[in-house]
């Protein structure tokens, strides 16, 4: 939603309505940008990264300055384009007759509370990427990927290992990474002893003359420890019974994703709201640990190793409890089921409104 759709709803008299991709919580956060400036807690560069945040009410205790979205992290206060530009779509999305989230009530209560502060009307109806099998759970989005094409034979790979045994690796449509970052994890994924699914596009190492064939020979040296692929369908993959951690960039649908099929997390964000994600993922819901602003081969070997070998039981049980809320949710009769009834009756009554309201 642009602030350009808000102005235009109300200079024609039509509601409108504000759908978020992203989080409450990350949501709640951009309501609050422009107190980081007011209280000097961005720009971000040579200060201390683990200090806490003060000035967003709700997650004092909670976000670091290293959580805070990206482009907080600028170089001078007057570097702030990107900055200012969150901080007019959010003070636009104010003005909106009702918040569409994907999320679920049980996740994220407290900062769906602190929302209602701001909207009259909030409709929370996610896990959105299972609201259309909830008849047929077999049918998974994931199948009709518009990205790149799916190599299908990584499930049958899967078929042949133990039950949450395998990692299974995906920074998402549009991360890159340099080849030293890209060893680092390769080294602490072979280290690790665990077999991993890593899908790497072809174009996401950067600064190389020839990625392609880097790739090629990585596949090689990978060989009878994993499998890397070019994409896969990671929706069936997180659902097959082998993969039991899941090496992630954060993005949110891949977080909701791996929080219903019950797969803890080792997030590594790089971009906007996935830095929020990854700190409530480790320190809010506790289904996975946040590696952020580092991909040493230590780190990811021992991460993998504590998350395949259930060494954090607290994880275990809370992405249990978290799994099947998820999976609740979006039953029929559900609370996100309800609410997209709901949604739709309520835009149905505006409607009807303002077809009376020109008569």
């Amino acid at each position: 939603m642009s602030s350009a759709a808000v102005a235009a709803g109300e200079e024609f008299g039509i509601p409108v309505l504000a759908f978020r991709t992203y989080s409450a919580c990350c949501t709640w956060t951009y309501f609050h940008l422009s107190n980081l400036i007011e209280g000097g807690e961005v720009p971000l560069p040579d200060k201390d990264m683990d200090k806490l945040v003060t000035c967003i009410p709700g997650l004092e205790n909670v976000l670091r300055h290293r959580d805070l979205p990206s482009f907080c992290r600028l170089e001078k206060a007057d570097d702030h384009l990107l900055y200012d530009f969150f901080i007019a779509q959010a003070s636009a999305m104010r003005r909106a007759s009702a918040l569409i989230l994907n999320t679920f009530e049980q996740l994220e209560a407290p900062f769906i509370s602190k929302l209602a502060s701001i909207f009259s009307k909030i409709y929370t109806i996610g896990p959105l990427h299972c609201l259309s099998n909830v008849d047929d759970p077999t049918a998974l989005a994931s199948t009709k990927s518009i990205f790149w094409q799916e190599e299908k034979g990584c499930l049958t790979w899967l078929d042949s290992h133990p039950s949450k045994s395998v990692v299974f690796v995906s920074f998402g449509s549009v991360v890159t990474f340099t080849l030293d970052q890209m060893l680092e994890f390769w080294h602490g994924l072979v280290n690790s002893g665990k077999p991993f699914l890593w899908v790497i596009r072809s174009n996401a190492i950067i600064g190389e003359d020839d990625p392609r064939k880097i790739l090629e020979d990585l596949k090689d040296n990978t060989k009878g420890k994993g499998s890397i692929v070019s994409w896969a369908p990671q929706e069936e993959v997180l659902a097959h019974p082998a993969v039991g951690a899941f090496l992630t960039h954060s993005g949110w649908n891949s977080t909701l994703e791996s929080i219903y099929a019950g797969v803890p997390m080792i997030c590594w964000p790089l971009f906007v709201d996935q830095y929020v994600n990854s700190r409530c993922v480790s320190h809010v819901w506790r289904v996975g640990f946040d590696m952020k602003d580092s991909c040493h081969r230590s780190i990811v070997e021992k991460m993998v190793r504590d998350v395949i070998e259930m060494k954090n039981e607290e994880i275990m049980k809370s992405m249990e409890g978290i799994s099947k809320q998820a999976q609740e949710s979006v039953k029929e009769s559900g609370p996100s089921y309800c609410n997209v009834d709901k949604m739709i009756q309520d835009i149905m009554s505006l409607n009807l409104e303002n077809i009376n309201r020109r008569d």
